[in-house]
């Protein structure tokens, strides 16, 4: 499997603190079949991104690992003013490997009136925005539609592992599978910050995948299209997103009718 969402560098965010704790999570990701992880520090106003002293930490942990998991790097892109002006002079400072996808993260406070704009102009630079656990912001839990409009413009929605599971409740883990069903999603990434807070779990959500979808949506989820992005290729030939070009319906009662419509 690819992790292509994960906080792996020490001391730069609020991931590992040492290299024994992102050495930590390396295993654990290893035991569960994972092959490649990309690095996502956060770019935002609470943390120093420096991509210097990320390729480094990056360099330091690969050197410790004996070459059994091949590492890259990119960012937890949050939309400020800054990182916008600063993407659109060098995207190779924040997308995956330096190459064309980009993790876009909301914050769980507002999004943007202007969103589809910013990521439409994101998108003028060859830039592919990804979208990063929807179901886990509390605005787009509510809206689940605002993200129909993303990805008819050509944006890729990332889900977290732990979501399937349950770990962050009912709502994300409903919110989570009707995404799938409905094939709004394009992978499937841990956002793996420490083993004791949020260890990977990329293992358990192949296998409810599996369970509940079929392994065809497994692979493609966990291995593929993360895969591709890993590369900087284009994705396969996707399944056909469900209702995205649909109005979104008039509220109505209950619980899963008030988060999805239906």
């Amino acid at each position: 499997m690819v992790e292509i969402h994960y906080h792996l560098l020490f001391g730069v965010d609020d991931g590992p603190k040492t290299i024994e704790d992102s050495l930590a999570l390396v295993e654990a990701s290893i035991q569960e079949g994972v092959t490649h992880i990309v690095a996502t520090p956060h770019a935002n106003h609470e943390f120093n991104f420096d991509p210097k002293v990320n390729r480094e930490r990056l360099s330091a942990i690969y050197e410790r690992l004996g070459g059994r998991v091949t590492l890259g790097l990119g960012c937890d892109f949050h939309l400020s003013y800054e990182n916008l002006e600063d993407v659109r002079r060098d995207r190779s400072k924040f997308t995956i490997n330096g190459k064309q996808y980009l993790l876009v993260e909301f914050s769980d406070a507002s999004i943007p009136v202007t969103a589809t704009d910013i990521l439409y102009g994101l998108q003028l630079t060859g830039i592919v925005p990804i979208i990063t656990h929807p179901e886990r912001n509390p605005i787009l839990v509510q809206h689940p539609r605002r993200l129909s409009e993303w990805i008819r413009g050509g944006c890729l929605v990332q889900l977290t592992a732990a979501s399937l599971t349950g770990r962050f409740g009912r709502r994300a883990k409903a919110m989570s599978h009707d995404l799938i069903q409905k094939n709004w999603v394009h992978c499937i990434a841990s956002d793996a910050h420490s083993i004791e807070g949020r260890p990977p779990a990329m293992r358990e959500a192949y296998q409810i995948l599996e369970h509940d979808f079929g392994k065809e949506t497994a692979e493609r989820l966990c291995v593929q299209n993360p895969g591709a992005i890993f590369r900087g290729e284009e994705l396969a030939l996707q399944p056909e997103p469900l209702g995205i070009y649909e109005e979104a319906p008039p509220a109505r009662r209950g619980f899963l009718k008030g988060i999805f419509g239906r």
